[in-house]
């Protein structure tokens, strides 16, 4: 195979100066099969070359005729302003499986464009025809709740969805449940990772709301996500009552104590039998007491081996300060939940 190879040398090339001697060695391979640029930094007016140079290379497997079915462009710091240029491609493939957006810096303005080229994009495909995008990942980009709910939309659209990886993004508990239940649309989905993201109850009752939506669901990550006792509660009961069996659930650093433990498992003694990782290091109970025995029981009688839960030794002793301030925003929430069935009624009685 004739081909071109410069990865991983971390050059700094910004110029057409500064590229020429890759010029020279295209004009020197008509036949070139192979490129592999990456691992360096590419200014405009050196990559306006290097496409100039590689228009007329036929035979390059990864150039023609464009089917692209993965576009990767993680750890790229171009900001909002850098997804305005995806917006044609995006809007246009046909054949685009997998979008990895991961540490971009694209912000809510970024993520609401991406979210809008990508909803264009479902909308030109049949009901006989849907869509082939199946991964998307997008963490550490400070999407927040303001980009949820064209993305969500999007997601709703795109309605074969696998894998969904969005950790560190800020996203609320409102946000998280705008999320979660447009993801009901994918029953194919296997992965769902937003850790690093904030859950609370509101978080939690809506992902175990969606959780029936997801038999073939594989991994969860819920790692500091402040998903708390109630919370973690709440979603293993839904777990066992979808019948999901997980090989990965993340549930580290999340405030909750030995009663959720407890409900961990459960889940395991229950549905168990393909866990292959079970996190709960950074939490509020005993890592050598009753809790954690519950949890190794239930994983021994899967036959699983101690590798198989996390080390639990950065346990947080109990707080009860931390407790009340649960209980009190699960009353905040009773009260606004109450107050809105309240408006629902008097609009329906035309008050």
């Amino acid at each position: 195979m004739t081909s071109l190879d410069i990865s991983g040398q971390g050059l700094k090339l910004d110029t057409q100066a500064d590229v020429a001697h890759l010029l020279s060695q295209l004009a020197a391979l008509p036949d070139l099969e192979h490129i592999n640029l990456s691992g360096n930094t590419f200014g405009v007016a050196a990559c306006q070359a290097l496409g100039a140079a590689l228009a007329d290379k036929r035979r390059c497997a990864f150039l023609i005729p464009l089917p692209v079915e993965v576009l990767d462009l993680s750890d790229n710091a171009f900001g909002p302003a850098g997804a305005n240029p995806l917006v044609p491609f995006l809007t246009q493939t046909r054949s685009l499986k997998e979008l990895r957006l991961n540490n971009n810096g694209l912000g809510i303005s970024g993520g609401t464009t991406i979210a809008k080229a990508l909803i264009d994009q479902a909308n030109a495909y049949s009901s006989d025809s849907p869509s082939p995008l199946r991964v998307f990942v997008a963490g550490r980009n400070r999407l927040e709740n303001g980009s949820m709910p064209l993305l969500s939309q999007a997601f709703a659209a795109h309605a074969h969805l696998e894998h969904i990886q969005m950790p560190q993004n800020g996203i609320r508990p409102e946000g998280i449940a705008t999320l979660v239940t447009s993801l009901t649309s994918s029953a194919t989905l296997r992965v769902l990772d937003l850790q690093d993201n904030t859950f609370t109850k509101v978080g939690a009752k809506a992902l175990a709301n969606a959780l029936a939506a997801w038999p073939r669901l594989e991994v969860l990550h819920l790692g500091d996500c402040l998903v708390g006792t109630k919370g973690t509660k709440l979603v293993m009961r839904a777990l066992v009552k979808a019948n999901v069996h997980l090989r990965k659930l993340h549930l580290g650093f999340n405030e909750m104590n030995g009663e959720a433990a407890s409900e961990v498992a459960k889940y395991v003694t229950a549905l168990g039998e393909k866990l292959e990782l079970l996190e709960l290091n950074g939490n509020v109970f005993d890592g050598e007491g009753e809790e954690a025995e519950e949890v190794k029981e239930a994983l021994a009688k899967w036959g699983k081996d101690e590798g198989v839960l996390d080390e639990l030794d950065e346990m947080e002793e109990p707080d009860s300060e931390a407790e009340e301030e649960e209980d009190e925003s699960e009353a905040e929430e009773q009260q606004g939940e109450e107050e809105e069935e309240l408006l629902e009624k008097m609009e329906k009685m035309g008050i």
